[in-house]
């Protein structure tokens, strides 16, 4: 299965200007099974979502839907909205067909007040497409192994991020630690450029099960990268060092 790993420079809560920006990248990319772009990609990671985020399942997932369809690739990231008078950061997994699956971010930036702003998500969201289990997360989630810990039920992992250039040694080290530790493909999707408060330089990658990359963005540079996942290899090492056999039993409350 073919990953294509978008990473933008995010115009500053400017919507349209980000989609046109992300469908000429991906128009001049590879044909892909997956197309991923950032946290928050049509607006940057806006911490004052009145009048700035867009109320659910509507124009930017009526684009990714488009694009889906276009591409016949399924389309992913993440996107400020508004659902019943709440604001979520709201990751829209999307398919060829137009079905969607979504995944509210669990884990909110207290640091930077998204807790003050958005509604955190209750659910642990796994989709499954073309046999591949894949698990959605959102930027700061990398940070609780808990909760991405994989029972065996995940084989790919999706983390879309605005994770700023001052910790991207963080970035680098953590989305490594949860592919081994989970035994599983990663795919990191991070941002470049500036927002009001951060700098951003990218280290977007897809990072195998033995914590190696199998492709990586170049840093502070807006691309598309290619990488591809293998489940037959990722299948046949988990039978031969079954690890996830001997994990811990737990139960999330």
């Amino acid at each position: 299965m073919n990953i294509l790993l978008v990473q933008t420079d995010i115009r500053w809560q400017m919507p349209e200007d980000n989609r046109i920006a992300a469908q000429k990248i991906i128009n001049t990319s590879p044909q892909a099974d997956i197309i991923i772009l950032p946290e928050m990609f049509t607006t940057g990671f806006c911490m004052a979502p009145e009048g700035v985020a867009e109320e659910a399942d509507t124009v930017t997932l009526q684009w990714m839907q488009a694009i889906a369809r276009e591409k016949d690739a399924a389309v992913c990231g993440s996107v400020a909205t508004v659902d019943n008078g709440k604001f979520y950061n709201r990751f829209y997994f999307v398919q060829p067909d137009g079905e969607y699956s979504v995944y509210n971010k669990k884990h909110l930036f207290s640091y930077a007040g998204e807790h003050e702003e958005y509604e955190a998500g209750q659910q642990r969201v796994i989709v499954k497409y073309k046999r591949v289990r894949i698990l959605l997360q959102i930027c700061y989630d990398l940070r609780f192994p808990i909760f991405s810990r994989n029972r065996d039920d995940y084989d790919m992992a999706i983390y879309v991020a605005n994770w700023p250039t001052s910790r991207l040694e963080a970035w680098n080290t953590l989305l490594k630690a949860r592919a081994i530790e989970n035994v599983c493909y990663v795919a990191g999707v991070n941002r470049t450029g500036n927002d009001p408060s951060n700098a951003y330089s990218g280290g977007t990658a897809l990072i195998n099960y033995l914590g190696q990359h199998i492709v990586a963005a170049q840093p502070d540079k807006e691309e598309a990268v290619l990488g591809e996942i293998n489940m037959e290899e990722l299948e046949g090492f988990r039978k031969k060092f079954p690890v996830l056999k001997d994990a811990d039993n737990f139960t999330l409350i």
